[in-house]
């Protein structure tokens, strides 16, 4: 299982803008981890849905 690193600017150049909501508190977590860092909300978002993914098609191989 891959661990979640927080991550650092420049990540990838094409991508889409997706609109989504998230509760407050989630939000004051996510700007409390990346404060100080060189993430933004978006970079962070997305490496923390990558490493979910990652970890979602591992317990499917070993569920086989």
């Amino acid at each position: 299982m891959k661990k979640f690193k927080i991550p650092t600017l420049p990540k990838e150049p094409i991508s889409t803008t997706k609109s989504i909501r998230f509760p407050n508190t989630v939000i004051e977590q996510v700007e409390e981890a990346i404060r100080g860092k060189d993430c933004t909300f978006t970079a962070f978002v997305v490496e923390a849905v990558r490493v979910a993914l990652e970890n979602l098609a591992e317990d499917e191989e070993d569920q086989t």
